[in-house]
């Protein structure tokens, strides 16, 4: 996770997720595989002048759709972790925006809205089981017998 959140930090190359995150290169080469292999990661060809050609890790689209994910994890981190000190990173809109006006620099947060964009709390969800992608084929309305 904390190579996924490097990336999303900017981070392209394996020195950059090595040292920020603290870890060996051996535990790095590892890791940054297992998110290449899992298609978090794609690994793409470089070349600084008069330099050997290295690789690259840059997010995919799998990748990017872990953003909200992760962000959702910080915020709970910040709100129950973090103490007096308050959070050790705050996300902010920054940036440009289309037609180069610059962005807000408000706080950024995640929060759960339905598809016509209305707010959702944990109470009015509804989880709706589809027989066909269930794995163990087993019928969600039946209740768990019980462990006597």
């Amino acid at each position: 996770m904390l190579l996924m959140r490097e990336a999303f930090y900017g981070a392209r190359r394996f020195e950059q997720f090595a040292r920020r995150v603290g870890i060996t290169d051996a535990v790095a080469a590892a890791r940054l595989r297992e998110l290449v292999d899992a298609g978090l990661l794609q690994r793409r060809p470089y070349q600084e002048p008069g330099q050997r050609t290295r690789q690259e890790y840059v997010l995919t689209p799998k990748g990017r759709d872990l953003l909200p994910a992760v962000i959702a994890l910080m915020q709970w981190g910040d709100r129950w972790l973090a103490g007096e000190a308050g959070p050790p990173v705050v996300l902010s809109h920054g940036g440009e925006q289309a037609g180069g006006e610059q962005a807000c620099g408000e706080p950024v947060g995640v929060e759960l809205r339905c598809a016509a964009g209305h707010p959702v709390r944990p109470r009015d969800l509804r989880a709706d089981v589809h027989e066909h992608q269930r794995v163990d084929g087993a019928d969600p309305r039946q209740e768990h017998p019980s462990r006597d």
